[in-house]
């Protein structure tokens, strides 16, 4: 069974990846400081130290992912796909979100918050703006249809997760950097050796590695996925709309009499 099988599409770009990415010097470290001549026991345990390294961070990386979506939440002064229904938020035109509120207010069985009801009473009216947010990703679950918002929904879960292990991927980047510094000092130095040099090129892999992490993995860009994420969520509406009620159901051309 191909090892990539085993995750969906979802898992494999929101979660695996991010894993790859948080353990790609430990990776690079199994690859080019275990020689695979010949496949003995020792490659056998890398190979199998691998594949379990990847689901446990991929794991980790799920947990804490969402671990830090509240905060994150919380900067953003609230779930992008509620404060963007908000009548105060200017990211979505308010003639368009007064459609979507009367549409998913009909799908919820409740009377969505007038203008007046949102500022006297905010918490109802973010709990209404909750319960559309559920309702919507329950029916866009369709991703060859909603495909932008899958693709905008696959960015987030990414750019979170992978903040989410920011730390532990710094952890065992230092950890390479000192088993790798170990191992030349171990050797004299002696830089022409094949085990030096593969040392060096997982040290420069380190190095890159630690840049990307602390440069481009910030709660910034997480909060931007985010926003887009939940302003293409909230425009999924027009998707429904422009396929109109569903069709009765006809009654059947023989009802069975009713029994006395």
């Amino acid at each position: 069974m191909d090892f990539l099988k085993i995750f969906d599409a979802y898992s494999l770009r929101a979660r695996l990846f991010p894993a790859i990415i948080a353990a790609a010097p430990a990776l690079a470290a199994l690859a080019l400081l275990i020689s695979w001549k010949t496949f003995e026991l020792s490659n056998a345990i890398a190979t199998l130290a691998i594949i379990v390294l990847l689901f446990a961070i991929a794991d980790f990386a799920r947990a804490r992912g969402r671990a830090i979506e509240p905060k994150l939440h919380e900067q953003q002064g609230g779930k992008p796909s509620i404060v963007m229904f908000r009548r105060n938020d200017s990211t979505i035109d308010n003639a368009l979100k007064e459609r979507y509120r009367q549409f998913l207010a009909g799908k919820l069985g409740v009377s969505a918050p007038t203008a007046t009801q949102e500022l006297a009473d905010p918490a109802a009216a973010d709990a209404f703006y909750e319960q559309c947010g559920v309702w919507l990703r329950q029916h866009t679950r369709e991703t060859k249809k909603f495909h932008l918002l899958f693709g905008e929904n696959v960015t987030y879960g990414f750019r979170r997760n992978l903040l989410g292990v920011r730390w532990l991927a710094i952890a065992l980047n230092l950890l390479v950097v000192a088993i790798c510094l170990a191992l030349l000092w171990r050797s004299g130095w002696n830089w022409a050796a094949t085990l030096s040099q593969r040392t060096i090129v997982v040290l420069l892999i380190a190095v890159v590695h630690a840049i990307y992490v602390m440069v481009v993995v910030r709660e910034a860009t997480v909060n931007d996925a985010s926003r887009a994420y939940g302003r293409e969520m909230i425009l999924s509406c027009e998707a429904f709309l422009k396929d109109g009620p569903a069709p009765k159901p006809k009654p059947p051309k023989n009802p069975a009499k009713k029994r006395e």
